[in-house]
């Protein structure tokens, strides 16, 4: 596992902004591929973000699943759970590819999403995605 991904999760899970944002190049760049409006260019977001997220979820953590490193990206599995201040559960998983130039994280794609509590179902998914039921052949 990449030193960096070890020490970002250690950041991340003691709150600690300042150790976290020490990884990051300052014109780091963000992209959540799904989510295209939510792309952004900078630390300082990396920072205002975050800051939400710990403040919000005063007790969040992360976890990571399996983690593959590809000459300079470093992709890996992410779960981070807690629960906000209002006292609504929160848990979001997917992947994340980080990319690394001098030990620093200069890129981020991220595919993070709120697991679904009361989700639609495979069939209904299907359905809204296609118009068409699965199995329906006419």
């Amino acid at each position: 596992m990449s030193v960096s991904i070890t020490t970002l999760v250690a950041a991340v899970n003691d709150h600690d902004l300042d150790k976290m944002l020490a990884l990051f190049h300052a014109g780091y760049r963000s992209l959540q591929p799904a989510h295209p409006a939510r792309a952004f260019v900078g630390s300082a977001q990396v920072r205002a973000n975050w800051e939400a997220m710990f403040a919000g979820i005063p007790d969040f953590r992360a976890e990571l699943g399996r983690v593959v490193q590809d000459g300079g990206t470093t992709w890996c599995e992410w779960t981070w759970f807690g629960t906000r201040t209002d006292g609504r559960p929160f848990e979001a998983r997917g992947v994340a590819l980080f990319e690394f130039r001098d030990h620093l994280i200069t890129a981020g794609t991220l595919y993070m999403e709120d697991v679904e509590t009361d989700g639609l179902g495979i069939e209904r998914t299907v359905q809204d995605m296609s118009g068409r039921p699965p199995g329906d052949r006419a």
